[in-house]
């Protein structure tokens, strides 16, 4: 394998890397539409058709709504480390979450005129967790906490059963660790049409949040504006910006890591150092994988989707860095610092080389529902914020009506609408009702 290192000014080269937005294929938006179509009309019939053709053959009705075991149960689901480690996660996210709540705005002017601005949860949110090939009890975590900590008072997953029907027991054990409301076994743009729209046995939420594959984004994307989003989640990224000092292993690492995720992932390391680039390349170059190590997936990234980038200083560094807009950036430098005031385009930062992009996936407490695709230009990773909306609040004073009488009637005539211009002018007393 023959890894080429790219000019950070040459942009036909890059190009692949900074190509953002989301992009599904023709077939995969109208199957998508169809499913959709077919759940907003069928309901609970055209989820056990679909369950029974993409997960369970054996699938019905009594295996849809699954019950979340009690405490006693849970403790046989996993293994002893990986429920401490579970444990672990969630105290975590959710000091990291707590501290991110904010209280009512609330001030009084000089004329006795009241304004506040008012937080408030959404009544009911899913969270769709992934199956497919692994389990990812994580993705419970990061996706519920924050919805218990906004006070979100409905909540519920919705996961694809495996081929015997039944839910991973990890996620099973994930549910319960976070006071799950209801858990669905369903999974694909079936689960996300469910949720939007509701069917006999699930009922509709206010917002959908959390990772899936290209059938699951695409749902997301068709049912918005019947209920909320977080998002249009696309492969798997990292940029790794290093220096002189940065470990070779740990660089690549990086790389590999996320390259693991989806054969469409896109992994790059930018630097000033052509030596450690170099390195990179060779260090990728002779490496050897097996059947565990998902050796066909990353085979595939780092043929068609990995960059190593030569910079010729920190602002074309920066360039890059915007340009891309990355779900991950590590910053493998002696000075990450120096980075951190100019960054604005990215997903989540992991700063120095003792802290790998996998401790944000599980331990660290930070969010892993995050932009990719470029939608760091424009949004956020999943925050406390994402389960709470707002609503303001005036009161006028008399005074302040008074005052403001003839303005507000003006701006409203010139605008053509006489009507808001009278309920003005009524107050004014310049108008007998």
């Amino acid at each position: 394998m023959n890894l080429r290192i790219v000019s950070a000014t040459d942009s036909a080269a890059l190009s692949p890397l900074y190509r953002g937005g989301w992009e599904p294929g023709a077939q995969v938006t109208q199957r998508v539409a169809e499913i959709v179509a077919s759940v907003r009309a069928r309901g609970d019939e055209a989820l056990i058709e679909y369950t029974r053709a993409f997960d369970d053959p054996r699938f019905d009705k009594s295996k849809l709504r699954v019950p979340i075991p009690m405490h006693e149960q849970c403790k046989t689901l996993v293994p002893q480390e990986i429920a401490q480690a579970l444990a672990l996660a969630r105290e975590r996210v959710e000091r990291f979450h707590r501290a991110q709540l904010r209280g009512d705005v609330e001030y009084t002017e000089e004329d006795g005129t009241k304004y506040a601005l008012r937080y408030r949860p959404f009544e009911s949110i899913a969270a769709y967790v992934p199956g497919g090939t692994a389990a990812l009890p994580s993705s419970v975590i990061m996706s519920v906490v924050p919805a218990k900590i906004a006070g979100v008072q409905r909540i519920i997953v919705l996961t694809p059963p495996q081929r015997d029907g039944k839910i991973a027991p990890a996620v099973l054990f994930a549910c319960w660790l976070c006071d799950v409301d209801e858990l669905y076994a369903v999974g694909g743009a079936q689960a996300i049409a469910a949720a939007a729209y509701g069917t006999s046995s699930i009922a509709r939420v206010d917002k959908i949040v959390g990772p899936g594959n290209v059938w699951v984004t695409e749902a997301k994307r068709q049912v918005y504006g019947a209920c909320a989003i977080d998002g249009l989640a696309g492969p798997s990224e990292v940029l790794v910006v290093a220096d002189d000092s940065a470990n070779v292993e740990f660089v690549t690492g990086e790389l590999l890591a996320q390259a693991e995720h989806d054969p469409t992932a896109r992994v790059a390391v930018v630097s000033e150092s052509a030596s450690l680039l170099e390195a990179c390349a060779q260090l990728l170059g002779s490496m050897e994988f097996d059947a565990s190590d998902r050796r066909e997936i990353i085979t595939e990234v780092l043929e068609r989707g990995t960059f190593l980038i030569h910079s010729r200083g920190f602002a074309q560094t920066l360039e890059v860095i915007e340009r891309f807009a990355p779900e991950h950036l590590s910053l493998q430098v002696a000075d990450p610092d120096r980075f951190i005031p100019h960054l604005r385009r990215v997903g989540a930062v992991f700063s120095g080389a003792q802290t790998p992009v996998a401790c944000g996936d599980y331990i660290a407490g930070t969010n892993h529902v995050l932009p990719t695709s470029g939608a760091a230009r424009f949004s956020s990773g999943l925050h406390t914020d994402d389960f709470l909306r707002t609503f303001s609040v005036v009161e006028n004073s008399r005074a302040r009506m008074a005052a403001d009488a003839r303005a507000l009637a003006a701006l409203a005539a010139f605008e053509g609408l006489p009507q808001h211009a009278r309920t003005a002018l009524l107050r004014a007393g310049e108008e007998q009702p």
